[in-house]
């Protein structure tokens, strides 16, 4: 591939990740809607469109038309780009995960990731955990008192779970013995009988129940918690700057989706008779569905129980973990 085909490949698989899951994460809330809804004996969305299909669209159009206010004594540039820093951080994470198995069209051959790196899990971790800074900078630029407490408390649970996040992974690195995506995917594609969560159980579920807590799900959604009459971090957002920091979430979701999928699930090789490419969009889709399902039958946690919950179970059961992992691999 010459010099300008991979700069245009680039470009438009960075047009087409931008666009898909900018409409994914818009549909996701009409979804997440729906399917809470059904779960709770309600109707959910039903008055624009059918069966409520264009809520999405007039969830967009007052979004944009809503007005921009900035606070009279806020930091105004600061204020301004924290929601971008959450939605850029998220889009930026997904540059290195592989959605697909690679395919030909036309006679091309596509390699759906824009770009294979060979640290693929230690970029994606990163750059979603320098999202922080968003809810970290909106809070301490509104000018308000309770927007700054919901930004330290996000940052207390963000950087928390990180840690578990981290060694949770750690044991399934270790198996495989290469940060690339692909290399993990490619050690399970002896099929189903190879999948590291048959290995590494514990690790997939404190991985899933970190994962909840650093995309803002209930029962740890903390950061911009719901039930509250301020909004936290984002209580001086109105409009579209709002809006950017739950793309950003969403995103973020369906991104730890294709992780835990790629890193314990399978991948995207062949599962039986599921091709691949259908194999790895069922898992991701389950994976979503259970996110929904979680906030459907979960309540809220106190703070206080969350920080126990990570410091007194989940970090000494990563660390056992990842220890006996070591044991077994050296013996």
């Amino acid at each position: 591939m010459t010099v300008t085909e991979f700069v245009i490949s680039t470009i438009v698989k960075i047009l087409v990740v931008l666009g898909l899951f900018s409409a994914l994460a818009g549909f996701g809330t009409y979804l997440e809607r729906k399917i809470l809804a059904f779960m709770q004996r309600r109707l959910g969305p039903m008055h624009v469109g059918p069966y409520g299909l264009l809520q999405v669209l007039a969830d967009g159009i007052k979004l944009f038309s809503k007005e921009d206010i900035v606070p009279q004594n806020s930091v105004r540039p600061i204020f301004m780009i924290a929601p971008i820093i959450g939605a850029a951080t998220a889009f930026i994470a997904l540059a290195a995960v592989p959605l697909l198995p690679e395919f030909e069209i036309f006679g091309v051959t596509v390699h759906p990731i824009i770009s294979d790196v060979n640290v693929g899990v230690l970029f994606v971790l990163g750059v979603m955990a320098s999202g922080l800074y968003a809810p970290l900078l909106a809070g301490m630029a509104s000018s308000n008192k309770w927007g700054l407490l919901g930004a330290a408390r996000t940052v207390i649970q963000l950087l928390s779970y990180e840690v578990v996040t981290g060694l949770s992974i750690m044991a399934p690195l270790m198996m495989v013995g290469s940060l690339s995506l692909i290399d993990i995917n490619n050690y399970q594609s002896g099929g189903f009988g190879d999948w590291i969560v048959w290995s590494q159980p514990v690790a997939f579920v404190l991985f899933l129940i970190a994962g909840f807590a650093e995309t803002n799900r209930t029962p740890f959604d903390l950061l911009e918690h719901e039930a509250e009459i301020v909004s936290g971090y984002a209580t001086e957002y109105s409009g579209m700057r709002w809006g950017m920091f739950f793309i950003g979430e969403y995103t973020n979701m369906i991104t730890l989706a294709f992780l835990a999928s790629l890193i314990f699930l399978g991948g995207f090789n062949d599962w039986g008779f599921i091709p691949g490419a259908l194999a790895i969009i069922l898992k991701v889709s389950f994976l979503f569905f259970f996110f929904l399902w979680t906030r459907a039958a979960w309540p809220h946690v106190r703070p206080d129980q969350l920080m126990w919950l990570c410091w007194k179970v989940l970090l000494p059961l990563a660390v056992v973990n990842v220890v006996i992992t070591g044991l077994v691999l050296m013996i």
